[in-house]
């Protein structure tokens, strides 16, 4: 009898494309049908989620010793039912092995699975940067389910109790507050997905009031006073240097509204007139198509001088203004060009700071939180000020701003010790 040439095939691989970084890499079950292969998630019971090539290869051995002969006898019944199921299907096709395989619920409520579907979503929409921070969340999760010995996480088990123990342990390894946040809005936002979806019971969803309060860090977001602001603006760098350079696009994103270094390296001269500069930040473009926030910008001498100093010579509307990114990127690329740019400005504006005697630790985004601090400062109303930074809602621009008032509690409390001498 001739062999069916369409019959389908299963195995359980491990995926070598994607280690961690500790040269670990996750079990999948690789089915390939035609030539195409799909890739799934998997939990095995008592089989490590993940492995290294050495463990894997002492499970495929001809006489693996326990454990890995215990795992290999687990894989081999996945592998079984994985084949019992082509072969009763008749005509294959993918959607019909996954109704199939799985339990009713085991691939909509397999949590880990949610967010690596959405990552995939990202990087189709070329949110290269987003899907990143999901890859992040997704590896601390697969680590700590791996550490507390969870096989399997369902949406239903994320739960108020999960996310508190989550935390203790993301602390214990030694990260920030900060990052913890990150990380729980991105979970937050699949529980939603979730939700939404009806794979998730309404009553263990662990966000709200009285439930796991997702962390703000305890970084307090450090402004130059004017004082320092005026001697980044005089500091007298060597024509053509990077310290030039560096000063000048710290200077282009303090008196452009904070612009960040994305966006000035995506800035276009058709995006510049005879007297504003006007873009869309690229943090919000994708999430507001419908009603997207414009800023607009005076085009002062000084933003001129820049631009004729450190910029590209015009040729076209479509010419990049500064010299950082070229046409016909992948976003892959664009962002690795941005982060290499942000890193040696960073590098040259420490120098500068360090040399004018300014205390404060000066980056890129001092230039934003400086121009934030000096509008408030000086009366600007908080809608104003919402405004000029592109946020979404007022309630984001209260809360970029609550972390100033901390500073300027401080140099108010230094006033009640200021007694004058008899």
């Amino acid at each position: 009898m001739k062999k069916n040439q369409t019959q389908a095939t299963a195995y359980v691989i491990l995926e070598t494309r994607w280690p961690n970084s500790k040269g670990i890499y996750k079990l999948k079950l690789k089915v390939t049908h035609k030539r195409v292969p799909k890739f799934y998630s998997i939990v095995i019971p008592e089989v490590p989620a993940s492995m290294t090539e050495e463990e894997f290869n002492k499970i495929k051995s001809e006489r693996p010793r326990s454990p890995y002969s215990d795992y290999r006898d687990r894989i081999n019944q996945v592998e079984t039912k994985a084949k019992n199921v082509i072969i009763s299907m008749g005509e294959f096709t993918f959607d019909k092995f996954e109704r199939n395989f799985f339990e009713p619920d085991d691939e909509e409520k397999n949590f880990l699975n949610a967010i690596e579907s959405y990552i995939k979503e990202l990087k189709k929409q070329e949110r290269v940067g987003t899907a990143s921070s999901y890859n992040c969340t997704l590896n601390s999760l697969t680590r700590y389910c791996e550490a507390k010995k969870i096989n399997y996480l369902t949406t239903d088990e994320v739960t108020v109790e999960f996310m508190n123990s989550w935390e203790k342990w993301m602390l214990s390894e030694g990260n920030s507050l900060t990052t913890v946040g990150i990380y729980a809005r991105n979970i937050r936002a699949i529980l939603n997905k979730a939700m939404v979806n009806g794979l998730m019971n309404e009553g263990n969803y662990p966000f709200g009031k009285g439930r796991y309060e997702i962390p703000a860090g305890r970084n307090v977001k450090k402004a130059l006073d004017l004082s320092d602001i005026k001697k980044m603006f005089y500091y007298e760098a060597q024509k053509g240097s990077p310290e030039e350079k560096a000063r000048d696009l710290w200077i282009f994103s303090y008196l452009c509204n904070g612009i960040n270094m994305k966006d000035i390296a995506r800035l276009k001269f058709k995006n510049i007139d005879s007297d504003s500069i006007v873009f869309v930040r690229a943090k919000t473009e994708r999430k507001q198509r419908s009603n997207q926030k414009t800023i607009v910008v005076p085009l002062t001498p000084e933003l001129k001088d820049i631009i004729k100093r450190t910029g590209n010579k015009k040729k076209s509307n479509d010419q990049f203004v500064f010299p950082i990114l070229s046409e016909g990127l992948s976003p892959i690329r664009e962002r690795a060009i941005i982060q290499q740019a942000t890193k040696i400005t960073n590098k040259y504006i420490k120098r500068i700071a360090a040399e004018l005697g300014i205390k404060n630790k000066v980056t890129t985004y001092t230039a934003r939180h400086s121009f934030a601090t000096i509008l408030k400062r000086s009366g600007a109303s908080v809608e104003f000020i919402s405004e000029s930074l592109g946020h979404s809602s007022l309630t984001t621009t209260e809360n970029y701003l609550a972390s100033f008032e901390l500073e300027t509690k401080r140099e108010m409390a230094k006033n009640l010790t200021k007694f004058g001498k008899d």
